[in-house]
């Protein structure tokens, strides 16, 4: 006696987990490559604002954003094999990349407003769609 598998059905809004993934990638391999260029290229990172001069020290910044980038990366892997670990993670990460990115507002006002968008769709498309995501599974 054969068992026949009924076609895999999913609304729309399953495709967010995927999107999740795909921007949790990209941000991670940025990260990653950002992370090499300040481990590698100079000393000091340096940003004039409003007349003041920001010093950060990149080989911190560097590391700091090498750990981050395979965190994003691994998490990205962990939503495309549907890990509920990923989502709690997943979440987690954006809402600290969203207030991280409210710290540089003053010195990158336009970069910061655009990936805190896409930290509050990815907490959308997590939050919101997992379920969805489950069930078509």
């Amino acid at each position: 006696m054969s068992t026949v598998q009924q076609p895999l059905t999913s609304s729309g809004w399953t495709d967010w987990i995927r999107f999740a993934g795909v921007i949790l990638l990209v941000n991670g391999i940025f990260s990653v490559v950002q992370a090499l260029v300040a481990l590698i290229g100079s000393n000091t990172y340096y940003a004039v604002v409003e007349g003041d001069l920001f010093l950060f020290d990149t080989t911190g910044w560097g590391w700091w954003n090498l750990f981050i980038g395979a965190f994003l990366i691994l998490t990205a892997f962990g939503l495309f094999a549907q890990a509920v670990w990923a989502r709690v993670v997943g979440v987690i990460l954006a809402v600290l990349s969203a207030v991280v990115q409210l710290l540089l507002v003053p010195v990158q006002p336009w970069w910061s407003l655009i990936v805190i968008a896409i930290d509050v769709l990815i907490i959308y498309a997590i939050i919101a769609h997992g379920n969805d995501r489950r069930a078509a599974a």
